[in-house]
């Protein structure tokens, strides 16, 4: 079973219309026919789902794609029914709380993305290809699911398609067969995945494995802009040795990085892997801290999840501090100097976000990063290296593949510095109020008489070189 912090219940307040009340999804197992010549995608999904209340009647998130039969346990549903992005099953008898029972739903359809406050997402085409890209409320459109951050389970996701084109899915591949001009993927998630995270990739790449400071890696890419893409994740060895050493060990069994042939407006994370544009990798290196952000969210947003939306900061916060503990790790620009740019920035801008609960609208605002990172880089400037650091890797370390929320973190942040003396916690619960909970910019931190603040050792990239 998955545990968490935050037994699903219902919808999450910023995706309203996504979650469902009075179960939580244990496991999914996939088994996906896609023809790319029409878009069609059939499959077979199994849900192992624990009642947590009991259920004449439950529902799962399914956008727009037809599901033909539903059995439960074996048995067929007495009944189900569909919305727009709803699928209601009545089982023939009650299932009471505390029960554990398999859901096997067939659909079908032609899958595309589902509208949303923040653009189209989920299952989209590319000119020759496909990019699953669901953050934050459309992995619906390829699976049905109890679609909040707070449920997170394992997967198995089969994936059949033309032979020609290469499928990348979460977590390690188990197999590739082929028969009839088509070919069968099979990949399996273990860790505990959040569904905005579960990802399918299909296109033709060409693939190198790589080794990335002890954990096994997979670049995935056209052949036409090969030298170009390895050239700008050369560094990603050396990343991965600067993060383990400040964050904790690596949290998944692989990372691989995908690179679309289509010009895209962003990278984006999934568990255990990114992908990028063409775009984003053009042999000059322009978008490292990009390389380095997506890295970061296996860490931030994908081992530990947040409960809720609304806590966003703590995956896009932390990984854009990672850019800055990445740039002054390898001879870039320290961490200060990033913040102190950054904060003349936000200073020019309005001042009407409350980091620790933005609003739907404007939680992908880039405000949010930046007054998240400095949100830690003035705790870092109060507690100085060696105690920010502890705080982070506990903080990786206590809640891997949970979910946590702002409270979870201020509670960690206390815990720790009031194990530490001289560290005035009291001090530390108003400089975290004046920037998690007030809309004012505070004024830019300055560094403790007490703090040792400097390159982290252990975070230099000459150590790893």
């Amino acid at each position: 079973m998955i545990t968490g912090k935050t037994t699903p219940a219902g919808s999450d307040p910023y995706v309203p219309k996504n979650g469902n009340a009075g179960l939580t999804v244990e496991r999914y197992e996939l088994e996906l026919d896609y023809r790319l010549a029409t878009n069609r995608l059939s499959g077979i999904a199994r849900l192992d789902v624990l009642a947590t209340s009991d259920l004449a009647r439950f529902t799962l998130d399914l956008s727009r794609l037809s599901a033909s039969a539903v059995r439960i346990d074996g048995a067929r549903a007495a009944n189900h029914s569909q919305s727009a992005h709803k699928l209601t099953v009545t089982p023939q008898r009650l299932i009471e709380a505390g029960t554990r029972f398999r859901v096997t739903i067939e659909y079908a359809g032609a899958p595309r993305p589902r509208s949303s406050t923040w653009g189209p997402v989920g299952w989209e085409e590319l000119a020759d290809g496909v990019i699953v890209a669901s953050q934050p409320s459309g992995a619906s459109t390829w699976f049905p699911c109890n679609d909040v951050p707070s449920d997170k389970a394992t997967y198995s996701i089969q994936l059949t398609t033309e032979a020609p084109y290469t499928v990348v899915c979460n977590g390690r591949l188990v197999s590739r067969t082929v028969r009839s001009g088509r070919a069968t993927w099979l990949f399996e998630q273990d860790e505990p995945t959040a569904t905005y995270l579960a990802t399918v990739q299909i296109g033709r790449y060409s693939v190198v494995e790589a080794d990335w400071d002890g954990v096994p890696g997979r670049i995935v890419f056209p052949a036409s802009i090969r030298r170009s893409v390895l050239a700008d994740l050369v560094d990603v060895p050396r990343m991965m040795a600067v993060f383990q050493r400040a964050f904790g060990p690596y949290p998944f069994t692989g990372y691989a990085v995908v690179v679309t042939e289509d010009v895209l407006e962003i990278p984006l994370e999934a568990q255990s892997l990114a992908i990028f544009g063409s775009n984003h990798l053009t042999g000059t290196g322009e978008w490292e801290r990009l390389v380095a952000h997506e890295l970061a969210h296996q860490w931030f947003g994908n081992a530990v999840g947040v409960a809720e939306w609304r806590h966003i900061w703590l995956n896009e916060g932390f990984a854009c501090y990672a850019e800055w503990v990445w740039s002054e790790a390898s001879g870039g620009a320290s961490a200060d100097v990033l913040a102190r740019e950054h904060y003349a920035r936000l200073a020019g801008s309005a001042s009407d976000i409350v980091l620790s609960d933005p609003g739907a609208r404007d939680m992908f605002d880039d405000r949010v990063y930046k007054r998240g990172a400095l949100t830690l880089h003035a705790l870092r400037l109060a507690v100085g290296d060696e105690l920010f650091f502890d705080i982070v890797r506990r903080w990786v370390g206590e809640h891997r593949h949970d979910v946590v929320t702002t409270a979870d973190f201020r509670d960690l942040v206390s815990r720790a510095c009031s194990a530490v003396p001289g560290v005035a916690v009291v001090a530390l619960d108003r400089l975290l109020d004046a920037w998690l909970d007030a809309t004012a910019l505070p004024p830019y931190p300055t560094a403790s008489p007490s703090a040792s603040v400097t390159t982290h050792p252990s975070t230099t990239a000459e150590d790893t070189a």
